[in-house]
């Protein structure tokens, strides 16, 4: 089964993906015992948010045509076949050991790469006068994101 997405639903996924990598973060914060391991997961929680206003402020500004569907889908399956795309792949909820500083780290690791992977797809379908230059600056964010949560995990290894 194949899809073309267009725009809207592109960044609708966009919006899924933070959305689901806030929620990581803070619940990972939450059982964090050590309080600068808390602040930097609750920092990155709040970098998720604000990433995810961006993808919506970005949504609002598509054109009639950029939100038309590009597939004959009465039932809304392609909508469906998004949320579960980004829902499995992308900081999908998953049994790890929360309690685990490194096994969350590794855990974060792997959803940053993931994302990163998707933007950089997300990029290439994105108009450079869509905002192709801000999903570049979520790219490098995230990838500070990487080398922020492998420097904590080197430490936690210590």
């Amino acid at each position: 089964m194949s899809y073309d997405f267009n725009a809207d639903e592109v960044f609708e996924m966009a919006e899924q993906m933070e959305r689901n990598g806030a929620k990581f973060y803070r619940d990972a914060a939450e059982n964090a015992a050590d309080p600068s391991n808390k602040d930097m997961l609750l920092g990155l929680c709040k970098m998720e948010e604000a990433h995810e206003k961006m993808f919506e402020s970005m949504r609002t500004e598509l054109s009639s045509a950029e939100k038309a569907s590009t597939v004959f889908d009465p039932s809304g399956e392609a909508a469906v076949y998004l949320r579960a795309l980004v829902d499995g792949r992308v900081f999908f909820e998953k049994n790890i050991d929360v309690t685990s500083m490194v096994e969350i780290l590794k855990s974060a690791i792997e959803a940053e790469k993931d994302s990163i992977v998707f933007y950089l797809g997300m990029k290439e379908a994105v108009p450079k006068d869509m905002g192709n230059d801000r999903i570049e600056a979520i790219i490098k964010e995230e990838m500070g994101h990487i080398q922020m949560l492998t420097k904590h995990l080197i430490a936690q290894d210590r």
